[in-house]
Formats: C-alpha cells, structure tokens, sequence
C-alpha cells in the first residue's frame, strides 16, 4: 500500500506552524516587512533553451515559470499582484507553477486565485503541488486551483494545445511528502518532455526517464543568503545544495532550473534572495 501523501509533517513541525500562524496570523509582520523593503525586489530572470535538432518546433515557445508563493501571514500579497502585472506584460504562451501555494492554512489560498484568474496564457496553466501544501490539504488547493483554471498534474502529464501536441508538461509528485512516480509521470507523454517538479531532490526518482527542459523550486535560494547570493540556509534534501538556483546541466537531460520563488517560507523575510519570476524561450530548431 502506498504511503500517504503528506507523511513528514510531524507533530512537531505541525505546532510549529500552529504557534506561526497565531503569532503572525494578522499579516502585520510581512506588511512591515514589505513596506521596509524586506520582501526583496521583485524581478525576473530570463533564459534560453535550444531543443534537439530532432525535436523541432513549429515556433519559439515562451513559457513563464513561477514557484513557492506561500500565500498567508508570511507573505504580503501585493506580490501576488505584481507578479499578475508582469505576466500580463510578458505574455507567456504557458504558465509553470511549482507549488507551496500556501503557508499554514489551504484557505490562505484566496490572496492568490486573483492573481491567477487573470492569468491567461493561450496554452493553458498547470502546476504541481509542494510540501506544504501538502501538509495542510492538497485537495482543498486543487479545487481552488482548477476554478482558476490552472490544471494541476500530480505523477501525470499533459500535452501542450496545437501546434505543440507533442510537448508535454510532466508533473512529478513532491519527493519526499508526497509519492512520486515516474512512470505515471512520463507515461505517454509526448515527443517533447518538459518536467515539473516541486524540489529539485525530484531529480533521485526520474529512474530511467529523460527530460528536454526541467523547473523546480522549494528552496527559494536560501530565502537569506549573503551578499553575493550564497545561501546560508537551504531546506533538507540531499540536491538542495547542489541545486541552490538558477540553470544547472543535468546528465541525459535537458537544462533544469530552479528558481528562487515568489514568497517567504516561516518568516516573512527576504535578504539578497529576491523573489522570482523565470521566463523561458523554448527555441525552435
């Protein structure tokens, strides 16, 4: 029998985040901190990928990629609107998210749907979810995420509309509170695989399966880190270190990126870790 999903949230860590949530629960700690300037600055990193000369497309494909949003009381949700602006501006053909939607509570998930909802690439919306959604209620944030018609993939995939049916957005479950598979994950998927994982330690479950493009978050490099980005604290996980941010070359694969994420995990905080938001030119061959 499989494990249930959300398994390493323990007593500990739920009374952890019990006693955050009534301390911090009014949002006044990260409304000072995003007054004082202590969310970071938002902006967005720009990337590109060449395909395969066997794997052509008919067109570049742009694809946004934005992670870690951490709606609630460590979060000021005026990113979650600055983040809308930009995607309006930008306008993507696909939207990646990358999950942790929420913070402590799945009914924080409110401050972003807006957000979301005015989100509206051509080729459609589709997310993983994280560990801490997984902590609280996963269901409860794929209900909400599908009213914003954000198509959430867990251990499955889906291919992108015409004319790029044979891309394929693969979502792999979180590794460790969730049960990834990669079989489920890449089972039919199309000539083109991209892969969407919430951690990079998604990497120990690919198996035999191969990717052209990868995204992941989880470690909002560092959240602190020092004055030339280094990290001082990234969460557990043995790739977290080796994949802190940004472009990395994954044997077999395609590039994979992780990104720094949008909002603040437990504390709402961001020093020389600036919030997020990838773009990605999916070049044609």
């Amino acid at each position: 029998m499989s494990p249930p999903r959300g398994k390493h949230n323990h007593w500990h860590r739920r009374w952890t985040e019990r006693l955050l949530d009534f301390v911090l629960g009014r949002g006044w700690a990260a409304a000072l901190s995003f007054r004082c300037g202590l969310h970071g600055r938002f902006g967005e990193t720009h990337y590109s990928v060449e395909l395969p000369a066997d794997t052509p497309l008919p067109r570049s494909l742009r694809i946004a990629f934005a992670s870690d949003f951490h709606a609630g009381p460590t979060t000021h949700p005026k990113l979650f609107e600055q983040l809308q602006a930009r995607l309006r501006e930008l306008r993507p053909d696909v939207l990646l998210l990358g999950g942790d939607f929420v913070s402590f509570k799945a009914e924080y998930i409110a401050a972003l749907i807006p957000a979301l909802q005015r989100c509206e690439p051509p080729l459609g919306t589709y997310a993983v979810v994280g560990n801490h959604d997984l902590w609280v209620d996963d269901a409860y944030l794929r209900d909400a995420l599908r009213a914003a018609r954000v198509q959430t993939l867990v251990n499955d995939n889906r291919a992108l509309p015409a004319p790029f049916s044979h891309v394929s957005i693969c979502g792999m479950d979180d590794p460790w509170a969730g049960v990834p598979d990669a079989r489920g994950t890449f089972g039919g998927a199309g000539e083109v695989r991209i892969l969407l994982v919430h951690a990079p330690d998604g990497l120990l479950f690919l198996a035999q399966e191969r990717f052209h493009l990868g995204f992941a978050g989880h470690t909002h490099a560092g959240q602190v880190a020092l004055p030339d980005g280094t990290p001082i604290v990234l969460p557990e996980g043995p790739l977290c270190r080796l994949y802190p941010y940004g472009r990395f070359d994954v044997t077999g694969c395609g590039p994979f990126i992780v990104s720094r994420g949008i909002g603040c995990s437990t504390l709402p905080i961001r020093v020389n870790a600036d919030p997020e938001l990838v773009l990605v030119t999916l070049a044609a061959s």
